[in-house]
């Protein structure tokens, strides 16, 4: 088991790189304790590490957040050998059902050929990238010429997701696509 630590743009967060496929596309953000217990089995693991308040299972990385009293010192021990520890017993990384639930496509609406190219431009251009930096991005909808994006794993308070979002993914959306107007993160 290889894994390599990468530091992202948000301070409070560290990317986890493993060379084996935790998950066959996308990402699982989870925000608590009690919905790891739910969805993942190694992420209820890592929410047992004291600190750690967020955590994201992508393709072939994890994506960790701290809290204010966590160390990284400290925390980082604890997450490389949860994670070694985990997939080198070859446990599950997610629970049965959670991957069918993330990949089924959200119900379209009346903009539902815009909010399509948006899924498009977000899939093959924007999130790969973002995914790169340890977080993810998401449709949640579009609506009257606004674009509504869950900002995920380490662009979550991200320092540079402000920027991120209007100057790289807002300009881009509204480049390809002239319905859009604005992007807000919620």
């Amino acid at each position: 088991m290889n894994i390599q630590l990468e530091w992202t743009p948000n301070p409070n967060t560290l990317k986890y790189v493993v060379d084996v496929r935790l998950m066959p596309t996308g990402a699982l953000n989870l925000t608590s304790p009690e919905a790891a217990n739910e969805k993942s089995p190694l992420a209820a693991k890592l929410f047992q590490i004291p600190g750690v308040i967020g955590v994201m299972v992508g393709t072939t990385f994890v994506t960790v957040s701290k809290g204010d009293e966590g160390e990284w010192d400290e925390l980082n021990d604890g997450v490389m050998s949860t994670l070694e520890s985990h997939l080198d017993a070859g446990l599950p990384v997610v629970n049965p059902g959670v991957l069918e639930a993330a990949a089924s496509p959200a119900a379209v609406g009346a903009d539902g050929d815009v909010e399509q190219k948006i899924r498009v431009i977000l899939d093959d251009e924007i999130r790969p990238a973002v995914a790169n930096d340890g977080g993810d991005i998401t449709l949640e909808r579009f609506e009257a010429g606004v674009v509504y994006l869950h900002m995920k794993g380490s662009c979550s308070g991200c320092p540079s997701s402000t920027m991120t979002l209007k100057m790289g993914i807002e300009s881009r959306l509204r480049e390809v696509i002239p319905e859009v107007v604005e992007v807000v993160a919620v």
